[in-house]
């Protein structure tokens, strides 16, 4: 007799519901990752160390963790005949994947005699505990962030178990799964950047309570400055739980900087919320009238904006950091998915999927709402003509320059007023920083003017 603990995007074993509720149990455990193929590239990277650091936590009290990939249902269906297990623990999910699987494990078990058993771990709230009052689902944050402020988050956390009894069962190894990148090994940037496992997460929280949380937020929109926590890769893995983190937040007083992440952490929320009304927010938006939007492609466009080299500086440092780290600023990933989609006319869905690659912390969720908020076409969604002007950004959150010289190089000896629009710089001022448009650096794809312009006349297509 033992109990299965299904670990999804809860890799911890502090505060974690479904393992603290196996151990409660008494019986042994059978400790299981399935591998989600579905990940991109940097997304994979941080997978295997975080997994690394969940199996050596676990291996320091006596358990195992084990590895399998395939067909989740069959794997586990198979592993509770085979071991007598008598109840399967797992956080709850929202994605649609997940869902779908469990409820064919659901199905699956009725004749086993197991249950599944879901656990509140990866949220703070349950999607259908926040409600309107009519009982309706929110589409709008700033209600949603209320309601969820007055239902209010329990402040008990549960403590990683001391011991762990395992069952014995054969598993893969981590370093045959393959998430690393090899040839060639493109991850230089996010091994001197991250930290996975619980341990990173925990110093990253401590770091940012310590020393950020009190000025966050006025310093949140300057990516030149350390002003943000940087850690959602952690709390989409579940490194960390958010209910951890929203009251170590909390206890660090009721200021303004302490206010405004809360609601940051709201957000995430809402984006959960949102995929659990709309499951295909990753492609479809939400706004229907926009599955007929003029979009019109420029071949190389895409392919410019994802290497970084648009000649929009601001942009262009937001894409470069991304690959170079598997994360970008909060507020260069606006600028950059407003380009894109606005400036250049590509469907927010390119940008969305590249994001997916490209993040450490690529989130169904997360990353669908934020693309159709941008792209105006979701819930609660900046309006299509609410358009970011990226020199305007620049000159506003990095009036220095320090975020653009540090992922653009080739521009760092530009003088302040020229460094977010070189186009418009002297001749002698480009020669005397050794730029070269065309060469050393590329001339805009399209300058700002020229795209909000082009952004206004498709809108106003798609109203007719």
């Amino acid at each position: 007799m033992a109990r299965l603990v299904w670990f999804r995007n809860d890799l911890r074993l502090a505060d974690n519901p479904a393992l603290h509720a196996a151990v409660e149990s008494g019986e042994d455990l059978l400790l299981l990752y399935i591998l989600d193929e579905r990940a991109g590239g940097a997304s994979r990277w941080w997978l295997h160390h975080s997994l690394s650091a969940l199996s050596g936590d676990i291996a320091a009290r006596g358990g195992k963790l084990v590895l399998r990939r395939g067909d989740a249902v069959k794997i586990i269906t198979g592993l509770v005949e085979e071991h007598e297990i008598t109840g399967v623990h797992a956080a709850r999910a929202y994605e649609p994947f997940w869902r779908e699987t469990d409820r064919a494990l659901d199905a699956s078990f009725r004749a086993l005699g197991c249950g599944l058993h879901r656990h509140l771990s990866t949220s703070l709230f349950h999607p259908e505990r926040i409600t309107t009052k009519s009982g309706g689902p929110f589409g709008v944050f700033t209600p949603f962030s209320k309601a969820c402020f007055e239902a209010g988050v329990p402040a008990t956390a549960l403590p990683a178990p001391k011991r762990l009894q395992s069952v014995k069962v054969a598993g893969d190894a981590l370093e045959d799964w393959g998430l690393l990148p090899i040839n060639p090994d493109w991850a230089g940037g996010l091994r001197a950047e991250w930290t996975p496992g619980e341990a990173g997460a925990h110093a990253r929280l401590d770091v940012f309570i310590a020393r950020l949380v009190k000025d966050y937020a006025i310093a949140r929109d300057f990516p030149g400055l350390a002003g943000t926590s940087k850690l959602s890769p952690h709390v989409h893995f579940g490194e960390i739980s958010p209910r951890i983190v929203w009251h170590k937040a909390k206890a660090a007083g009721d200021g303004k900087g302490v206010q405004t992440f809360l609601k940051e952490l709201l957000w995430r929320e809402f984006s959960i919320n949102l995929l659990w009304q709309h499951p295909d927010i990753r492609t479809c938006p939400i706004r229907e009238e926009f599955t007929t939007f003029p979009w019109k492609e420029t071949p190389g466009h895409l392919e410019a904006w994802r290497r970084g080299q648009t000649g929009i500086p601001i942009v262009d440092a937001g894409m470069r950091q991304l690959w170079q780290t598997g994360w970008m600023h909060n507020r260069v990933r606006m600028i950059c998915a407003s380009y894109l989609v606005k400036h250049l006319l590509i469907p927010w869905q390119a940008g969305e999927a590249w994001f997916w690659d490209t993040l450490c912390e690529a989130d169904e969720a997360a990353n669908g709402a934020s693309w159709q908020w941008v792209a105006g076409c979701g819930a609660d969604a900046a309006p299509y003509f609410r358009i970011f002007n990226p020199v305007l950004q620049g000159a506003k959150f990095d009036a220095e320059g320090a975020y653009v010289r540090c992922f653009v190089p080739e521009l760092k000896k530009l003088p302040d007023k020229h460094i977010h629009a070189p186009w418009e710089a002297p001749a002698e001022i480009l020669a005397g920083a050794g730029v070269k448009l065309g060469g050393s650096y590329p001339k805009p794809l399209v300058l700002p003017a020229e795209g909000r312009q082009a952004a206004l006349d498709a809108y106003a297509q798609l109203k007719k």
